[in-house]
């Protein structure tokens, strides 16, 4: 694909620089150019009159002021459309120069400025670079062509006397070796500057294209990262509300059912629903002192623990007692410290899945297991109930949440209904 001005970043891959194409130019530099022809012919009629005023007329005789003032006019004038027909106006200077010269016009440096600028132009804006290289050549080919008939005429004719002549060579042939030299200097660099001003144009093309990719790529990373925090807000949200709402509700609903005839236990029943209270406010303040805490910030827990972890799961299955549910919690193999955030994941699955069995499982019991193996962190959810359908839940957490929790930590998920009854969720993590 042949890049342009106007490709969408997204195509970065399919872009070809090296066929390459500069834009247009802009109506402001399309004005610049009518005002840079204007200066150089105003600078040929100044030179024109300067050099005839001196009397240094080649050949001794010449066309009038006017004429030559006209010619020197011609050969600048076609400057000005130099950047939109960059192909046109060297050919048109070119031979404006040469006919000029024909006509022993006494100005020859106001003319050489403008076939300078002429294949400077072409090189540095014609859109189809085989064809800027052919008629930059061709144009210096000419031009060459046209050196060798006046230096061939210069040497038929008889030479002038040389009076001061000291150097070390022939006057003539000095005189054909500078004139070579000096216009392939100046080819040369006409050729040279003009494709280096269309190379570091495509090198500006190219610094912005990439530079409105990486702009569009931080904003698709910013744009991820944010629908991630908000993923694992919510998250968080649902694993600590869920569970303690759960609790609440069940212990609510016994208070409510045994109010009358047995006070006491309705008591404790609420008693265990404004401990629960408590215990969810403190996680919630955990939580929004987390994200509120700058990056370089500790979060302010507000006078509460750090975020919990395994040493908390114990109060966990307490908690899940309390709803009549029987929780056996046991923990096998020599513990070890984990990291952190693989030991509030490891909560965050156990608290989830024991709120799942009070909602929906029916069960009368439910073991938790944290097993320290050799290189993992396994813990093990598994109850009696009549079993729970493995999709996920709608709204986008329960399994879906467990399963995001592990796979940031690169472990493994399995959860599903048990042979001999019952439901069973089981995490690995790497140690």
């Amino acid at each position: 694909m042949t890049p342009r001005p106007d490709d969408p970043p997204e195509q970065a891959g399919d872009l070809d620089w090296s066929q390459w194409r500069r834009p247009r130019p802009d109506r402001a530099r399309l004005r610049h150019d009518w005002w840079l022809a204007l200066g150089v012919a105003a600078g040929s009629v100044v030179m024109t009159a300067l050099v005839t005023s001196m009397g240094a007329q080649p050949g001794g005789t010449g066309p009038s002021l006017a004429e030559q003032c006209a010619w020197g006019v011609a050969v600048s004038a076609p400057l000005a459309l130099r950047r939109r027909y960059p192909l046109v106006v060297p050919v048109v200077v070119g031979a404006v120069f040469i006919a000029g010269q024909a006509r022993l016009v006494a100005d020859n440096l106001v003319p050489s400025i403008a076939l300078f600028i002429a294949l400077y132009s072409t090189g540095a804006w014609a859109p189809d670079r085989v064809w800027a290289r052919r008629v930059r050549l061709g144009v210096i080919v000419a031009m060459f062509a046209w050196l060798g008939w006046a230096m061939v005429r210069f040497t038929i004719e008889p030479a002038p006397p040389f009076e001061h002549a000291a150097g070390p060579l022939d006057p003539v042939l000095a005189s054909v070796l500078y004139g070579i030299v000096f216009n392939l200097m100046f080819f040369v660099s006409a050729y040279f500057f003009g494709g280096m001003a269309w190379l570091s144009a495509r090198r500006r093309a190219e610094l912005a294209h990439w530079g409105e990719q990486l702009r569009r790529s931080q904003e698709q990373n910013t744009r991820g990262a944010i629908v991630a925090e908000r993923i694992r807000i919510a998250r968080d949200l649902h694993d600590v509300v869920a569970h303690h709402v759960s609790v609440m509700g069940v212990q609510a609903g016994a208070a409510r059912r045994v109010l009358d005839r047995d006070p006491e236990l309705a008591r404790s029943a609420l008693h265990t629903v404004e401990e629960t209270a408590r215990t969810a406010i403190g996680e919630l303040r955990g939580l929004l002192g987390v994200l509120r805490a700058e990056p370089d910030e500790e979060p302010d827990q507000g006078g509460e623990t750090s975020s919990p972890g395994l040493e908390q799961l114990p109060e966990l299955a307490a908690m899940a007692r309390s709803t009549g549910l029987d929780v056996d919690h046991g923990v096998f193999g020599e513990p070890r410290p984990v990291p952190e955030g693989v030991a509030l994941s490891a909560y965050r699955i156990v608290q989830e899945s024991l709120t799942n069995v009070v909602k929906h499982a029916g069960a009368r019991r439910a073991d938790v297991r944290v097993r320290f193996l050799e290189t993992q962190l396994e813990v093990e959810v598994a109850d009696d109930g009549h079993g729970r359908s493995s999709v996920p839940e709608r709204g986008g957490f329960g399994l879906v949440g467990m399963r995001e929790r592990v796979a940031v930590h690169g472990g493994r998920l399995e959860a599903g209904p048990r042979r001999g009854g019952g439901y069973r969720v089981r995490a690995w993590f790497p140690a």
